[in-house]
This record gives structure tokens, C-alpha cells and sequence, in this order.
């Protein structure tokens, strides 16, 4: 994950990423807006939590958000927020694959119902199980490298950390756990929730993160679209910054032009 090339694509599962840019297509004021930011960002990859999809084949307008996105531009990768446990997780899953979404899940189980935080012990469980039946496993985490090591080693494609909260907007209050979870991974490593500033974004791919997965800033941004392509830059940049390496830091001052002989 460490390369040096401008154009240094993501492989998640062996699939090719152009872009590092990860969206959630929840809270947006309409289908239309979401449509518009989905499309400035650049992103390849949009998440959608299926409580929220209609999987009848039939035109729900409470519940058609999938009528709006483009298959052929990006994979649409199910959600299962709302899961209280790996039980009801996998069954969501299951349910997205039979109604024909790729087999590919975000895996998300936060029965907290204040702060949303993941369930570590049922995401593990529900990990090994989805992996087993063929599914391509995202599990969200707390910033947890240990637990982040167990999910790799019983297959998930990647792991992804939160910086902060869902929805919170603090940015990268997790930083230095994610930064060891970034050292020691196996698989790409994506920081999911918390990513409420393009800056926030830019520091975590100046970090080493492979991609990132916004969805609150850009949703409810006076302009989604406008905001969607902001954070496409800063990811951009982040990355480009990561690959170009980060300049030697010193406790002292180092003058950036001589004071000695300038004026001989």
C-alpha cells in the first residue's frame, strides 16, 4: 500500500478503485440531490443502508433510492445499519444478495442506539460467517487494532475504522489507534464515520488510509454537489502527500534560507 505513483489505483478484493472517495447516500434532502453530490465526488463506491431500499422490484417511492444510482458507474454496496447483532446482520445480507446487489456488505452493528458504536464481538461473528458464504466483508470498527487483526485474519476484505462517532463530525479523534491499525494491516484500511471536514479527509489519507467513506458533510452541505467535489480534491491531495512522504520533524528551527555568507 506504501507506492509512490501518481496514479496508485485501490484493490479492494480485486477490484480496481480510481477514486478513494467512499459515499453514504443517507440524510441528503432527495434522491436527485444525492444523484448530483454521488456524481461530483467521483466516488466509485456508494454504501446504502437497506431499511431504506426497496428489494420488491416494485416502485416504492418512500424507498427508491436505487432507482437513482447508476450500477454500471458504481458498486453499490449494501448496509446493514440497523442490525442489533450478527444474526440480524447476516440475514440483511442475505436478503441484498437474493434480491441481486453484488455480494459485497458493509458490515455495520452498533445496538447502542446514543453513540453508535460497534459491536466488536457480533461484527467478528458475523464477519467469519458472511466470509464463509462468499460475501466481500467491510466491517465497521471501533479504532481497534487487535480486533482489526482478528477481522483480517478470518477474511475481511477491509477494515474500516471510525475517526469519531457516525454523524458527529469531530474528524480523527481515533488518529493514533488508527495509525497502528494502518502499520499493521493486511488489507486496505478504509476510516469510516466522524469525516465532517475535507481536512479531516485529507489527514487521514495523509496517514496512510487507503480511502475514506463520507457521508454526512457532503449530504447536508448547503451544496452537496460543490461539497462532494471538495472532498474529492482533498482526498486526492491527501493521498498524493502520503505517497510523496511526509519532510523529517525536528524539535528545532531550521532556517529555510542561510544567515551566514548571503551577503559576501
Amino acid at each position: 500500500m506504501n507506492s509512490t505513483a501518481a496514479t496508485d489505483p485501490l484493490v479492494i478484493a480485486g477490484r480496481t478503485f480510481t477514486s478513494r472517495l467512499f459515499v453514504g447516500t443517507g440524510k441528503f434532502s432527495g434522491p436527485e440531490i444525492m444523484r448530483d453530490a454521488l456524481a461530483a465526488s467521483g466516488t466509485e463506491l456508494v454504501t446504502v443502508a437497506l431499511k431504506r431500499a426497496s428489494l420488491s422490484g416494485k416502485k416504492d417511492p418512500f424507498a427508491n433510492i436505487l432507482e437513482f444510482l447508476d450500477t454500471e458507474r458504481y458498486l453499490v454496496l449494501p448496509n446493514t445499519a440497523g442490525a442489533m447483532n450478527a444474526e440480524e446482520a447476516v440475514r440483511i445480507a442475505r436478503l441484498a444478495a437474493a434480491a441481486g446487489l453484488p455480494q459485497w456488505v458493509k458490515l455495520e452493528i452498533h445496538p447502542d442506539p446514543n453513540y453508535l458504536l460497534p459491536d466488536p464481538i457480533e461484527t467478528h461473528k458475523a464477519t467469519e460467517i458472511l466470509v464463509k458464504e462468499g460475501f466481500t466483508v467491510l466491517p465497521y470498527i471501533n479504532a481497534d487494532p487487535v480486533l482489526a487483526q482478528r477481522l483480517q485474519d478470518v477474511g475481511a476484505a477491509t477494515v474500516m475504522p471510525l475517526g469519531s462517532p457516525i454523524g458527529s463530525n469531530r474528524g480523527l479523534d481515533t488518529r493514533h489507534q488508527i495509525e497502528i491499525i494502518i502499520e499493521q494491516a493486511r488489507v486496505p484500511v478504509v476510516v469510516d464515520a466522524g469525516i465532517g471536514l475535507p481536512s479531516h479527509a485529507a489527514a487521514a489519507m495523509e496517514i496512510g488510509a487507503d480511502a475514506v467513506l463520507v457521508n454526512t458533510a457532503i449530504a447536508i452541505a448547503p451544496d452537496p454537489a460543490e461539497m462532494g467535489r471538495v472532498f474529492d480534491w482533498a482526498v486526492r491531495a491527501g493521498r498524493r502527500a502520503y505517497e510523496l512522504g511526509r519532510p523529517p520533524v525536528s524539535r528545532a528551527a531550521s532556517a529555510t534560507s542561510p544567515l551566514t555568507a548571503f551577503l559576501d
